[in-house]
């Protein structure tokens, strides 16, 4: 089966080079304690393979043999632009790194249809960044952010890396203007869609945003779930990820009796330090 690799390349090693194609997954977890710089990590790596392949060898190596580089790398945000996120993946990765990787990726910003129908102004959101494709609507034939992420997915998601950041944004919506059904149902939906694209896509969810009982409805809208977290041992606080469910991949695990993986951040960003084995 062919994969399209994490970017994080101790990862995708242990896993067969990847996630399969066509895969949704949800990475969700504490603050600060990886799921970020994971998405940051896997957008930036992968551009690199295009844009820098020295780099790409020097921080990730060779691909598995299973694996495919997207042909596309798409990052989009309900809420920030991407001179800000670049700001934000600065802090965890290399400069070098992101000045090469930012050319390899289409940041896309939905915060007009994010903030619509918010007491935020709109100046705010929109300002110089506003779009020809708004500049001619009415407040009347906006569409929702759920319309235009959909649209924009059927557009750009066949054989891409889409990156979402984030889901959290979309679930604090729900108390303005939609249901949390919706976007259970919008999940579903792009797990369907999924299948014919053949690419991959990363959703961001900091995980105190649900409840136990929303983030269950969550897990079962998407093909995989990745959990991430902090431990204690001893005076240190040690970053953990654990792979909850994932359709083609839990069993490799299972297989290698892998319950764990221990993870740090470097200059590369995020990194599996260490495998927990059941012994």
């Amino acid at each position: 089966m062919a994969t399209i690799p994490f970017g994080i390349s101790r990862l995708d090693a242990r896993i067969g080079g990847g996630a399969p194609e066509g895969s949704v997954v949800l990475l969700s977890g504490e603050a600060g304690a990886g799921a970020r710089e994971f998405v940051y990590t896997s957008a930036m790596l992968n551009a690199l393979h295009s844009a820098a392949p020295d780099l790409f060898d020097l921080h990730y190596g060779d691909l598995h043999a299973n694996a495919v580089p997207p042909e596309d790398i798409h990052y989009v945000s309900f809420t920030g632009d991407a001179s800000e996120l670049r700001r934000e993946i600065a802090f965890t990765m290399d400069e070098e790194i992101v000045d090469a990787g930012m050319d390899a990726i289409t940041f896309t910003d939905l915060s007009p249809e994010y903030f619509q129908l918010s007491p935020v102004p709109r100046a705010w959101y929109e300002g110089e960044h506003r779009s020809i494709r708004d500049l001619g609507q009415t407040d009347d034939d906006r569409r929702d952010v759920l319309e235009r992420f959909a649209d924009y997915l059927d557009e750009h998601a066949h054989g891409s890396l889409v990156v979402v950041d984030s889901l959290t944004d979309l679930i604090g919506a729900r108390k303005r203007d939609m249901e949390f059904s919706d976007v259970v149902l919008t999940l579903k939906g792009l797990r369907k869609a999924a299948r014919e694209w053949d690419g991959l896509i990363l959703l961001h969810l900091t995980r105190d945003a649900v409840t136990d009982e929303e983030y269950g409805s969550l897990m079962t809208s998407v093909d995989g779930t990745v959990q991430f977290g902090w431990e204690r041992g001893g005076n240190e606080r040690v970053r953990t990820m654990f792979v909850r469910e994932f359709r083609g991949v839990l069993s490799r695990l299972e297989e290698e009796d892998i319950v764990q993986f221990e993870t740090e951040i470097h200059d590369a960003g995020f990194d599996v330090s260490d495998v927990r084995k059941i012994r």
